[in-house]
């Protein structure tokens, strides 16, 4: 029986891994799918002061507080980097990473030095007309998210807190190299195949790394739920 911990992206909330929680418990395992501070279900908590580190530190105190160990920790897409950083500071009690469609930061990188240029112009555009602080979400069609599930999910993403995006990460231990077992799963279909593939690529040679592909759109939690579970069952325990 593993402990899975499931972090979300930017804009989300736990809300987006109900259908592959529900996979994974079926099979016995314990499955937690926190909701960042500020975002989804606690988004009345929103402020202009959380940034990445709030973000890892919500991670951290939930594995203190539940008392995990051999935890199967994922990130999707902005949870790369948060989960780099509970990496970098538990080591001890994670058993594999799992990036999945997720930024891979190096020490000292931000979302913003990792997003191109005219993504990053779209985001502070945004945020710039919402006090300057918080950054609106990118529609569920530019997730290429499944037709059917779009008004959910459009309905579903808040504003994410602009320091998310401009605080660098700074590791003391290794980050995600601490972890012996990290799995890549690649987002196939979003962006042409482009999307975060150079992330993908990036770890092809690196010791320690499994790599995957799911044919959907970013949001894979959500377009391809069995197919998630299924890497993750065989893959990541």
């Amino acid at each position: 029986m593993a402990n899975f911990v499931l972090v979300h992206g930017a804009w989300h909330g736990g809300w987006c891994y109900g259908r592959v929680a529900d996979l994974l418990r079926a099979r016995g395992h314990h499955v937690f799918t926190p909701t960042l501070s500020g975002l989804g279900e606690r988004s009345h908590q929103f402020s202009a002061a959380i940034n990445l580190t709030t973000h890892i530190t919500d991670i951290l105190n939930l594995i203190k507080w539940e008392r995990l160990d051999d935890v199967v920790l994922l990130g999707h897409s902005y949870g790369g980097m948060v989960i780099s950083g509970v990496a970098d500071r538990a080591r001890d009690k994670i058993a594999a990473l799992v990036f999945l469609d997720a930024l891979v930061p190096h020490d000292g990188q931000s979302v913003f030095d990792m997003v191109p240029p005219e993504v990053m112009k779209v985001q502070l555009d945004g945020a710039a007309a919402n006090g300057g602080y918080a950054v609106p979400p990118t529609p569920a069609l530019g997730f290429e998210v499944n037709e059917k599930d779009r008004a959910w999910v459009d309905a579903s993403c808040t504003p994410q807190p602009i320091g998310c995006m401009t605080e660098r990460i700074k590791f003391v231990s290794g980050g995600s190299a601490n972890v012996r077992k990290k799995l890549y799963i690649l987002a196939a279909n979003w962006g042409s195949g482009r999307g975060f593939r150079r992330y993908y690529d990036g770890v092809k040679d690196q010791p320690g790394w499994a790599r995957f592909e799911l044919a959907c759109g970013h949001d894979a939690m959500i377009d391809m739920p069995e197919g998630l579970a299924a890497i993750l069952l065989a893959n990541a325990l």
